[in-house]
């Protein structure tokens, strides 16, 4: 594999697994279900899954050639852009809203 497809795969690995944790209400993704999942349970699954992604990028990188050690910098900066591929997903769960939910206007409120 060469290294653009490389890159192309880490992020689209990065891009699920950052989706992940809001849309399935099972504990990592495979314990039991709980509904509604804890927003302590969603961060721990994306920390666990930034660092599963982290380590397929690693893995990549070995198979292309040596893997150059990295600073906090790095670390921070894959961390931010993990939390911002998570973004579609956290307005899935969070910030959609159904029909029923919303309360439409209504003239004999006054």
């Amino acid at each position: 594999m060469e290294q653009g497809a490389s890159v192309w795969l880490v992020l689209v690995v990065a891009l699920v697994a950052a989706n992940l944790p809001y849309l399935s209400a099972r504990i990592l993704l495979v314990g039991p279900r709980r509904e509604p999942k804890s927003a302590g349970w969603r961060l721990l699954e994306l920390l666990i899954l930034a660092l599963l992604t982290l380590g397929v990028g690693f893995g990549l990188e070995a198979r292309l050639g040596q893997r150059f050690v990295q600073g906090w910098e790095f670390y921070a900066a894959a961390l931010a852009l993990f939390v911002t591929l998570g973004f579609p997903g956290f307005v899935w769960r969070y910030l959609r809203r159904s029909r029923s939910q919303v309360r439409e206007f209504d003239d004999d409120d006054r």
